[in-house]
C-alpha cells in the first residue's frame, strides 16, 4: 500500500494522541503544543520531546 505524504500538522492540536511510526518504542504521545511545523509531545515512554513534524511520520490515534 502506497502511503500518501498528507501533512497532518494543522490537525495537531493540544490533547491529541499521535504514535511516532518511526519510532514505535516511544508509546502513544500527547501534544503539548504546536508552533508552525515544531510539535512538542509528552511520550509515554520517553518523555516530553520537541519535534519537527513535517520530518516525521506521526500519526493520529482514534
Amino acid at each position: 500500500m502506497v502511503k500518501d505524504n498528507i501533512n497532518l500538522n494543522p490537525f495537531f492540536e493540544p490533547s491529541a494522541i499521535v504514535l511516532n511510526s518511526s519510532a514505535p518504542d516511544c508509546g502513544s504521545g500527547q501534544v503539548q503544543s504546536k508552533i508552525c511545523s515544531k510539535v512538542t509531545i509528552n511520550f509515554e515512554n520517553v518523555g516530553k520531546l520537541l519535534i519537527d513534524g513535517s520530518l516525521l511520520d506521526l500519526e493520529m490515534v482514534n
